[in-house]
């Protein structure tokens, strides 16, 4: 038995890194998983493993950017499933810069993907929870939220998603609907060796030097987040909520 046998759950940016980690964990844990993103191939690939294994699972194409899509997705996961219990708000990109290069656009772009895709997620996915009394918002987050030079956007992006959390556990605590943030340090996702190749620097060396400052003496997986998300959206964190879970192999501030 699962521990989220017979849950619904919708993973944004699922095709690759910490999304598809996710999603692959809560089917496997028994849910029905709807893997969004853009990239609707990749989506796809993961959900015919899933599926050829024996589990419930579909994808879509959304740009959480986009009200309309975030929407015409969670109105179709009602239609296939009739529920959504879980929420899992993983999209995201980069557009890293010092702020005297950072153009309008980069800015845009990033608060408009993380904070903005999970505004319009979480919107639209509480509507359906509220009504069944249960529900369960998980938001990724990142240690950048403390500050990281070369990304104002990010890091102001990812500290608003905190202030988000926050509020939906105030907002939504009285409907049965629980709202906690998960924060990775140093993962090895397909984003982190395009920080590196960006950089000019070899990933194994650009991960080494990484691993020099994290107390565990290792980096990060996206099966690390994918247990901590897994922790937050299962029944045994009913009582915890407006939480953030900094998974970076040591303590941060």
């Amino acid at each position: 038995m699962g521990r989220l046998d017979g849950r619904v759950a919708m993973v944004t940016g699922a095709s690759r890194g910490i999304g598809e980690a996710t999603a692959r964990r809560f089917a496997r844990e028994g849910a029905r998983v709807c893997l969004t993103d853009v990239n609707l191939e990749g989506a796809l690939s993961t959900t015919r493993q899933l599926v050829d294994e024996g589990m419930d699972a579909f994808a879509t194409r959304v740009d959480v950017t986009s009200r309309t899509e975030v929407e015409n997705a969670v109105g179709e996961i009602i239609d296939r499933y009739g529920r959504l219990d879980i929420l899992i708000n993983n999209a995201g990109v980069t557009r890293d810069s010092l702020i005297y290069k950072m153009t309008d656009e980069d800015w845009r772009t990033v608060m408009n993907v993380h904070l903005t895709g999970a505004f319009f997620c979480s919107r639209a996915a509480q509507r359906h929870m509220v009504e069944r009394n249960y529900g369960r918002i998980v938001n990724v987050s990142s240690t950048s939220a403390l500050g990281n030079r070369g990304q104002t956007n990010y890091s102001a992006a990812k500290a608003g998603i905190q202030g988000l959390t926050k509020t939906l556990a105030v907002e939504l605590g009285r409907y049965g609907v629980t709202a906690n943030a998960v924060a990775p340090g140093f993962i090895e996702t397909e984003m982190t060796r395009d920080t590196a190749a960006r950089l000019g620097v070899d990933f194994d060396d650009f991960v080494a030097e990484r691993v020099k400052s994290i107390p565990v003496g290792r980096a990060g997986w996206p099966e690390d987040v994918a247990a901590a998300i897994l922790y937050f959206a299962s029944e045994e964190a009913a009582f915890v909520s407006g939480q953030v879970l900094y998974v970076a192999g040591g303590p941060r501030d």
